[in-house]
């Protein structure tokens, strides 16, 4: 099976306990979660280690991706305003875990994928984010890179 890891860092023009929130308040996510042209009807979070996130997107209209796609996973590390790793996988509406092929996802998936953020306050009210991805299968890497930088465009609009 042969993995990627995504990476992205961008340096952001908000404090970083606003970053935070915007990352860790279920209102927030659903304002930023999924690519372009994607809405979020939902999301659940509970921050803690050991704590459940669920998050819904939904794709436009007519689209493949006309549908409900909920993803989640357990929290494994959280530093407040510092870093958060958790696990990842695709889910249904109740949290539990579904093949990434019953959701129509091609490619050789690992069991969990890993996502660590990393928060960095850089001082004058600027924030460096640093996400990384790793698991995703190398044939669909690219697109998960290109819908993780649309989402985030959308995250950075809300600040």
């Amino acid at each position: 099976m042969a993995t990627k890891t995504i990476t992205i860092t961008r340096t952001l023009n908000a404090p970083v306990a606003r970053v935070w929130k915007a990352w860790t308040d279920p209102q927030e996510v659903t304002k930023w979660w999924g690519p372009k042209d994607f809405t979020s009807p939902a999301a659940k979070i509970d921050l803690h280690v050991g704590g459940n996130y669920l998050s819904c997107m939904h794709g436009p209209a007519g689209s493949p991706f006309d549908q409900d796609m909920w993803s989640g996973g357990i929290y494994k590390e959280i530093i407040p305003m510092k870093k958060i790793v958790a696990t990842d996988n695709f889910m249904d509406k109740d949290g539990n875990i579904v093949s990434p092929e019953s959701m129509g996802m091609p490619g050789d998936w690992s069991e969990e994928m890993i996502v660590t953020v990393t928060f960095e306050d850089l001082g004058n009210g600027k924030t460096k984010l640093t996400l990384v991805h790793e698991g995703h299968p190398a044939e669909i890497a690219d697109d998960a890179n290109t819908g993780w930088n649309q989402s985030l465009d959308k995250f950075e609009a809300i600040l």
